[in-house]
């Protein structure tokens, strides 16, 4: 009996120190599982922070081409000669100016639109040759 007692003694020290042993591996486990989550996360935020940096990188590299060719354009001698000429009037050797005014511009009147439309007399109902004659040879 004595015997007996022993093994229900061993018994019951060998399940209360198995169930502290599966309480602590549940534990690890758990511990595991939260350490490889925010690890997952911080490589997530560190992959969408290179992510941004790099349109962020794009962008300045496209904005900085473009500055680059403002900078060619607007050190150019056709912007230069394009500046002075409007605003210092200035005006190159054999070049003319042309004004035009605003009459110049307008709209023409419907009257003049149909007289010069209006075909010389005796051209309609010609054939089309003879429309050509008339109009660069005259009757």
């Amino acid at each position: 009996m004595v015997y007996i007692f022993v093994m229900n003694f061993n018994n019951s020290q060998s399940s209360s120190f198995t169930k502290l042993l599966i309480t602590m591996e549940f534990i690890l486990v758990a511990y595991l599982i939260y350490s490889l989550t925010r690890n997952v996360y911080n490589s997530y935020l560190v992959d969408k922070y290179i992510e941004d940096f790099r349109a962020d990188n794009a962008r300045m590299e496209q904005e900085n081409i473009k500055q680059q060719e403002d900078y060619l354009y607007f050190t150019s001698e056709e912007y230069i000669d394009r500046i002075a000429k409007q605003t210092l009037d200035l005006v190159n050797p054999g070049e003319e100016v042309i004004v035009l005014t605003p009459d110049a511009l307008a709209e023409p009147s419907p009257e003049e639109v149909e007289a010069a439309n209006k075909l010389p007399s005796g051209v309609v109902g010609q054939p089309v040759y003879k429309q050509w004659q008339i109009f660069f040879f005259g009757d």
